[in-house]
């Protein structure tokens, strides 16, 4: 583990989150005391919408048999599709 005071910190910083990114713990000291540690950040994921397949293949087999004008699919889709 590495230490370093928080002037070293200040002046250094962009390399120490590079140690830190590569794996490296990377403590910030103030007086010889441990004050903080320099740690990644957890990715967070956005929810991914749930895509329902099989009304999407019902409306682009409605669309693609041209019995149907554009505008009434799309208000179809509009209408049919729950969030």
């Amino acid at each position: 583990m590495s230490e370093y005071s928080i002037a070293t910190a200040k002046d250094q910083l962009p390399r120490l989150i590079d140690r830190m990114l590569d794996g490296e713990p990377v403590v910030i000291t103030r007086r010889g005391r441990p004050v903080a540690r320099v740690v990644p950040i957890e990715p967070t994921q956005k929810p991914q919408p749930k895509i329902d397949l099989e009304w999407l293949r019902r409306v682009r087999a409605a669309a693609s048999t041209g019995v149907e004008p554009t505008v009434d699919v799309v208000r179809a889709m509009r209408d049919d599709y729950r969030y």
